[in-house]
C-alpha cells in the first residue's frame, strides 16, 4: 500500500510458520473470528504489496504483530492496513461480500495482555479507503466504558456496510465475548481460540455477545444512502453478466432458427422433387 513507511526485519520462523508463534500468546483469541480472517486472507493475497504475512497478525498485540507486519512499520496499524488492502482488492473486483468482510475485520477486537486492557489505536497511518478510516477495533468489554464504545463501533460498522451496499445486520459479526473478570490471573477472560474452526469458535460455541439489536442497527443506518461506488461496480458486473447471458440466448435462438430454416428448405426441396417424379 502507498502508506507504507519502512520494512521491518521478519523473523524467519514466524514468517514460515506463523501459527507456531501464535500458540505462545498468553491471551489467545485471535482465531475466534476465523471465518472473517480466512475471508480477508483470500482478498489480501490477491494483491499484497506490503508483504503482510497473514491477516491473523493484525489481531495480535504489537510485539507479536511485528513478526508478520511485512512493510508496515507500526504494528498497531497492521489490522487497519490489512483491512484497507483487502477492501481495495475487493473493490477492484466488485465484491460486496469481500468489502463487508474487510470492514468487519477492521472492527474485530485485538489481543491484549490483561483482561479489560484496551488495545492501542492506529495513529501513524491513514487508511486509503474512507470506509476503513471511519472504523476502529472493538475493545475488551471488561474495560471501563468498553461496552458502550463497542456499541458505537458496531453502529458505525453497520453504517459503513450499508454505504457499500452490504447487509448492515452483519455488523454483529464483529461483536466480541462476554466481559471477563478484571482479577483473572490467567488473563484469558471468556474467550476461545481454535485455528481449525473455520466457522469461528466464537460463533460455533455460541460465545458471541451481539452489540446491537436488529432495531438498533436499522436505526443506525436509517440515514445512509444505500450502495456506494463499490456497489455500483458490483451492479455493473452483474449487468455485464446478464447482458452476456442474454446475448448468448439470442445467438442460440438465431442458430436454432437458422437450422430450422435449413431443415424446412430441405423438406420443401424433397417434396418438390417427389411431386415432379409423381407427375412423370
Amino acid at each position: 500500500m502507498k502508506h507504507s513507511i519502512l520494512a521491518l526485519t521478519l523473523i524467519g520462523a514466524a514468517a514460515a510458520h506463523p501459527t507456531a508463534m501464535l500458540k505462545k500468546r498468553e491471551v489467545p483469541q485471535e482465531h475466534s473470528h476465523r471465518n472473517i480472517v480466512n475471508a480477508v486472507n483470500d482478498l489480501l493475497f490477491l494483491d499484497n504489496p506490503d508483504d503482510i504475512q497473514d491477516a491473523i497478525f493484525g489481531l495480535l498485540g504489537a510485539a507479536a504483530a511485528a513478526n508478520g507486519a511485512g512493510l508496515i512499520a507500526d504494528p498497531d496499524c497492521l489490522q487497519q492496513a490489512t483491512a484497507d488492502q483487502a477492501f481495495t482488492n475487493a473493490k477492484a473486483i466488485g465484491d460486496i461480500d469481500g468489502l463487508t468482510n474487510a470492514l468487519i475485520f477492521r472492527a474485530l477486537e485485538r489481543n491484549t495482555g490483561q483482561v479489560g486492557l484496551a488495545s492501542v489505536a492506529c495513529e501513524s497511518i491513514q487508511a486509503v479507503n474512507p470506509e476503513i478510516a471511519a472504523l476502529q477495533q472493538h475493545q475488551d468489554p471488561a474495560g471501563e466504558g468498553a461496552v458502550a464504545l463497542n456499541k458505537e463501533i458496531a453502529s458505525e460498522l453497520a453504517r459503513q456496510i450499508a454505504s457499500i451496499g452490504g447487509d448492515p445486520l452483519l455488523a454483529n459479526e464483529a461483536s466480541t465475548f462476554e466481559p471477563g473478570q478484571l482479577d483473572d490471573a490467567t488473563a484469558a477472560g471468556n474467550t476461545c481460540n481454535d485455528e481449525n474452526d473455520d466457522e469461528g469458535c466464537i460463533n460455533s460455541l455460541g460465545l458471541r455477545v451481539d452489540d446491537l439489536s436488529e432495531d438498533e442497527i436499522l436505526a443506525a443506518v436509517a440515514d445512509v444512502d444505500g450502495a456506494g461506488a463499490a456497489a455500483d461496480a458490483a451492479a455493473d458486473a452483474q449487468v455485464d453478466d446478464k447482458k452476456a447471458a442474454a446475448d448468448a440466448q439470442v445467438d442460440d435462438k438465431k442458430a436454432a432458427a437458422c437450422n430450422a430454416a435449413k431443415v424446412n428448405n430441405k423438406a420443401a426441396k424433397a417434396a418438390e422433387k417427389a411431386a415432379k417424379a409423381h407427375a412423370k
